[in-house]
């Protein structure tokens, strides 16, 4: 009997040392699932100092290494050191998925696939956890390397094994379908998952993800998803950062309400303390801001958290202090991980370098980058527009042209004012044969418009200044063609009036020929009878026969030359 008590005891105490073991890891994984990483850090070494071949234990805390926004090759580096380590005296299939997890973010995809199968094949395809744990790794928003369409293939491998209810499953199977770009059956499995678990509050927030990223138009029926999200789990810390950023620019007061709520729901680090220089920056407190982000960057070590680099060279940039926004550019450039840095960052270090002479070539490698960087037309342009824009106000007219050359390579179908911003520039600094090359695009998208025909005559004319060649000639003829037809003369007047002005004095005076001087001068007074100028010129040329009589139109005001 007392046998029997002593192996009832023992399993009693296996079975509440397992319950406990359980309980401990969804705790973790519950912090890693409000992005709480540190916390959730010392929650998987603590369960390791006691259990240390635990391997479920041990996956999660590589995982907190490498899921951070802010990690570093160190953390990436510490993490597969990790997993190696455990691998040798455990030969854990989810172990063997996280060093694929590693090899990803390493870029070495092919031996990262090689784990991934090696993992599902010694788990006999039946382990729901390693199918999520090689779904996350190639589905992730992060995983830059990561496989989509193979990540969703693994995560519905893994909904289809028996007794599957994890809803953790289903919104990683979501995200691999946005991912892919496709949102109907993202929602619908993030739907899914609050089948499993209504309070699941990161489904709700990845729908309403989606809906926010579609602009603020979609608003209210983002904001509905985020407010079931906080609803359902008050401690969901990224709803809260989500929102903090979406009223930024906005409401700052209501960015500090979400800014007061994700602190209290989120561990106290470096980065928090970037996010408090923010808000003062967003309330306009620049300097206050700059003053924040050093005492962040004191408290950091010889680690100080790198964007703090790049919100005090924006706090600068508001307050026109070029100097000291490459100075705070140069050195976040130096610390951040190169997948961190935006194109916003290369094009506001540009912008100021342009600021100081001799910096062009420079800025002008960084503006290059910033394009590259972005993958929508639009932004592409806005930060070569930019740049122009920048040169045109130093009156350095062809720069500027050179970078409106550069919008109408990056726009699949340029229209009137970005040809007429490199032409009319390409014009304005004297490259004449580029500005003819320009408007020659222009004539041929729109024959129709008296513009394109007007500047290549103008062109011409600057190059052939004695007007012997006659080069401007047939291109003001054209422009006259196509200004008569237009039914709203005013439209086209100055252009018309230019270029009857232009062939009376090319007609009077190079070619010696009285009868198209007075027909030129008719059709500028038909179109403007109270011309002054105009009508003493008709006048002069009316009465002086050029080939009897060589001379030139009174250069008077009552007598002006064409």
């Amino acid at each position: 009997m007392k046998t029997l008590k002593k192996w009832l005891l023992m399993i009693m105490g296996l079975v509440l040392i397992h319950s406990l073991n359980a309980q401990t890891i969804e705790q973790g994984k519950k912090l890693v699932y409000c992005e709480r990483y540190k916390s959730a850090k010392d929650v998987f070494q603590k369960m390791l100092l006691t259990d240390p071949n635990n391997d479920e234990a041990t996956y999660w805390l590589g995982q907190c290494m490498i899921l951070p926004d802010d990690r570093s090759p160190k953390d990436i580096a510490d993490a597969k050191a990790l997993y190696q380590t455990k691998l040798a005296a455990n030969n854990s299939n989810l172990l063997i998925a996280g060093i694929g997890h590693i090899e990803l973010l390493e870029g070495k995809i092919q031996d990262a696939r090689n784990h991934f199968e090696a993992a599902i094949s010694l788990s006999q395809g039946k382990s729901i956890a390693v199918f999520n744990a090689v779904g996350f790794a190639n589905g992730n928003p992060d995983a830059k390397n990561g496989d989509a369409m193979y990540a969703i293939e693994k995560l519905n491998q893994a909904k289809a094994i028996k007794k599957f209810n994890d809803p953790d499953v289903l919104v990683n199977l979501g995200d691999a379908y946005r991912k892919a770009g496709d949102g109907g059956n993202a929602i619908l499995s993030y739907q899914a998952a609050l089948t499993i678990n209504p309070n699941y509050a990161r489904a709700n927030y990845r729908i309403g993800r989606i809906y926010q990223s579609q602009g603020r138009s979609q608003e209210s029926i983002f904001m509905e998803f985020y407010d079931k999200a906080m609803a359902s789990d008050p401690s969901f810390a990224p709803v809260y950062l989500t929102l903090f950023s979406f009223n930024y620019e906005i409401n700052v007061t209501k960015a500090a309400e979400y800014f007061d709520k994700w602190l209290a729901n989120t561990d106290e680090d470096e980065k928090s303390c970037y996010y408090r220089a923010s808000l003062k920056f967003a309330q306009g407190l620049f300097m206050e801001a700059i003053t924040k982000c050093d005492e962040c960057i004191s408290a950091g070590g010889s680690t100080p958290y790198p964007s703090l680099y790049g919100l005090k060279a924006n706090a600068y940039s508001k307050l026109k202090d070029s100097i000291k926004v490459i100075e705070c550019y140069t050195e976040y450039f130096k610390r951040q991980a190169s997948d961190k840095v935006v194109s916003a960052d290369y094009l506001e270090y540009a912008k100021n370098l342009l600021k100081i002479p001799g910096n062009e070539v420079e800025a002008g490698l960084f503006i290059d980058k910033a394009v590259a960087l972005d993958s929508i037309e639009k932004n592409k342009v806005d930060y070569l527009k930019s740049v122009a824009q920048i040169y045109e106000g130093q009156k350095k007219y062809k720069n500027a042209a050179q970078w409106y050359m550069k919008v109408l390579v990056i726009k699949k179908n340029p229209g009137k004012v970005d040809l007429y911003n490199a032409g009319y520039n390409f014009f304005r600094g004297g490259g004449y044969d580029s500005s003819i090359l320009v408007f020659n695009i222009y004539t041929e998208k729109f024959p129709e418009d008296i513009f394109g025909n007007y500047m290549i005559a103008k062109s011409n004319a600057a190059i052939d200044t004695s007007g012997t060649l006659g080069m401007a000639v047939p291109y003001y003829l054209k422009a006259i063609e196509i200004g008569e037809k237009e039914a709203d003369k005013t439209k086209v007047k100055d252009k018309l009036m230019g270029s009857y002005q232009y062939l009376i004095e090319y007609y009077y005076n190079k070619m010696k020929d009285q009868a198209n001087a007075i027909i030129y001068a008719d059709k500028a007074l038909l179109l403007d009878p109270n011309d002054a100028q105009m009508i003493s010129n008709r006048d002069f040329i009316s009465k002086n026969d050029p080939k009897a009589a060589p001379k030139k139109p009174a250069t008077n005001k009552q007598a002006t030359k064409p």
